[in-house]
């Protein structure tokens, strides 16, 4: 994805609540809506590989739909086993109606 910004939704097709898979390039991003604020991270656990975007979202978390593996959205820390390592998180940017997704963010 290198360092560009690239538009992936719009607004309207997120709102609170709500996550969403998005393709970019050959990279799968799983977009969350958590109360109006974007998050952007892997959409593939990385415990083993299943699409967390068809997991439930609660809370704030993400459950991995194939072991239940939960990951923290706004960080993408995992939060229970079996998964020990972190989701990538993408840099979000809202310009009017359309949302951005760009760089991966170095984890703190």
């Amino acid at each position: 994805m290198a360092d560009e910004f690239v538009k992936i939704a719009s607004l309207s097709d997120i709102p609170p609540g709500d996550m969403m898979s998005v393709r970019v390039g050959s990279e799968e991003v799983l977009l969350v809506n958590l109360d109006g604020h974007l998050h952007a991270c892997d959409d593939i656990c990385t415990h083993a590989y299943a699409n967390l975007s068809e997991g439930d979202l609660e809370e704030g978390e993400v459950v991995c739909p194939l072991h239940g593996a939960v990951f923290d959205v706004a960080s993408g820390k995992p939060v229970t086993p079996p998964a020990t390592e972190a989701l990538r998180k993408f840099a979000v940017r809202v310009e009017g109606d359309d949302v951005l997704v760009g760089p991966v963010i170095e984890a703190d």
